[in-house]
């Protein structure tokens, strides 16, 4: 009989999710497919950090919505910075409820959710990896840096883990 492999837990055991706080997080394209836009490198666009410009697909605008309607309606959690890239999406998101989610989430599963949810109805089908990848911020240098990683990461978008190899 075969075994169901045991999937790797990816969340911190001894850590409670439910605080209020600030976390980076990933979400990933489902097979780092380029879904939600393109990157041109040495573009002059006002406003974007050292002359990269993202232009989005469909999907990376329903993303864009998305955190732009739940910062503005929702009292949870804030966006406070992120970057849609090709086939991935990087957030600092801060949790300002310490209110469980639905079904037993911790605050932060329930943002990533909606966030995915949303954009899935929007655009018919789910473009998303399973899961999402998170890191507490636990100082302001952390938050700092992590930051200037989400500046930067359009620039060095060739240089990225998440860039589809040849």
């Amino acid at each position: 009989m075969n075994r169901i492999p045991e999937r790797k837990r990816i969340r911190l055991d001894e850590y409670d999710y439910s605080q209020k706080g600030a976390y980076f997080i990933t979400i990933c394209a489902k097979d780092r497919h380029n879904l939600f836009g393109e990157i041109s490198v040495g573009a002059t666009v006002p406003g974007r950090p050292h002359g990269s410009h993202i232009e989005l697909a469909e999907a990376g605008k329903c993303i864009e919505n998305a955190i732009t309607y739940y910062n503005a309606n929702m009292s949870e959690a804030i966006f406070d910075k992120y970057v849609i890239m090709p086939n991935h999406i990087h957030a600092i998101v801060l949790l300002i409820s310490t209110e469980a989610g639905d079904r037993g989430r911790s605050p932060l599963q329930y943002v990533v959710r909606n966030l995915k949810a949303y954009v899935t109805k929007q655009i018919g089908f789910s473009p998303w990896q399973k899961s999402f990848h998170d890191h507490i911020i636990r100082s302001e240098d952390d938050y700092n840096r992590i930051c200037k990683y989400i500046d930067d990461n359009p620039i060095l978008w060739s240089e990225d883990c998440y860039y589809p190899k040849n």
